[in-house]
């Protein structure tokens, strides 16, 4: 699929910018703090049979997902660098990017979900995989110090999208790369049925089955449902500060990945530097 850059002139994506920025209160401190509790109780329950279900339920194409979004963090421009996986869960993309011929960097696997973590202990040397318990909206980590990052499936999960967005920008290198590899909703009207019948009632259930949790399978369509759009998030992105963003549908418009740069610093001199 073509790439789909952001026409930031756009008076729609100008309100899906200000949605993002949200207005705070009381009210919504109380919903984050409430989805937060949740996500963090879910997956640490969920982490012994999540690998297992992510590859049945998928059909494996996860994989090949992963695999192209990493591709577009473009670590080859710094290959002994340190990158960031956030959501990283059971450190699936931790250890396929660790594992690409020619990476001498580390990989960061940044999880608050401190169970999901273990259950990935092993799949990449300690060396180059180094799990970190942290909460996506506070990071333990310095500005301006990781090369690159990338989330896969986990950024609708946060309880705060835009300080999410803009706590990664905090901690990128001028220039590096931030990936997002995310479900969305299909855009055509024949697939969406399909898509629909499946997401939210064959896979709920076999989810429910294998995994013995309730609720966990059907909180992933719900919130996908609840997800921004392509546009909104590539607004939001833009919102949070990053530039050049751009994003592509995969598989039927099932998946998205979304590319933003941080920006480099002015040069001395340059117009609109203080």
């Amino acid at each position: 699929m073509p790439l789909h850059d952001v026409d930031t002139s756009d008076p729609t994506m100008a309100q899906a910018a200000a949605i993002g920025r949200g207005a705070g209160g009381g009210r919504e401190e109380e919903s984050e703090a409430h989805k937060r509790a949740y996500v963090r109780a879910t997956f640490s329950e969920i982490a012994p049979r999540y690998d297992l279900l992510n590859h049945l339920l998928s059909f494996n194409i996860d994989r090949v997902w992963r695999a192209r979004a990493i591709r577009a963090l473009q670590w080859r421009r710094e290959a002994s660098g340190a990158y960031l996986d956030l959501c990283a869960g059971t450190l699936d993309v931790s250890a396929m990017l660790a594992g690409q011929p020619g990476f001498d960097g580390v990989v960061i696997g940044a999880d608050f979900a401190e169970p999901m973590l273990r259950a990935g202990i092993g799949k990449a040397s300690a060396s180059k995989v180094s799990p970190l318990a942290a909460d996506a909206l506070e990071l333990p980590l310095t500005a301006d110090s990781v090369a690159g990052a990338i989330v896969a499936f986990g950024i609708r999960n946060v309880s705060n999208l835009g300080e999410a967005l803009r706590e990664v920008l905090r901690v990128l290198q001028p220039g590096a790369r931030f990936v997002i590899l995310e479900f969305t909703t299909p855009r055509s009207r024949i697939v969406r049925a399909l898509y629909h019948l499946y997401f939210h009632h064959l896979l709920p259930f076999v989810g429910r089955i294998v995994s013995g949790h309730r609720t966990a399978y059907q909180y992933l369509p719900e919130s996908v449902a609840h997800f921004p759009s392509e546009e909104s998030l590539a607004a939001q992105m833009v919102s949070a500060g990053f530039a050049d963003v751009r994003w592509e549908t995969l598989t039927l418009g099932i998946a998205a990945i979304h590319v933003g740069v941080k920006p480099e610093r002015a040069h001395a001199g340059s117009p609109g530097e203080r």
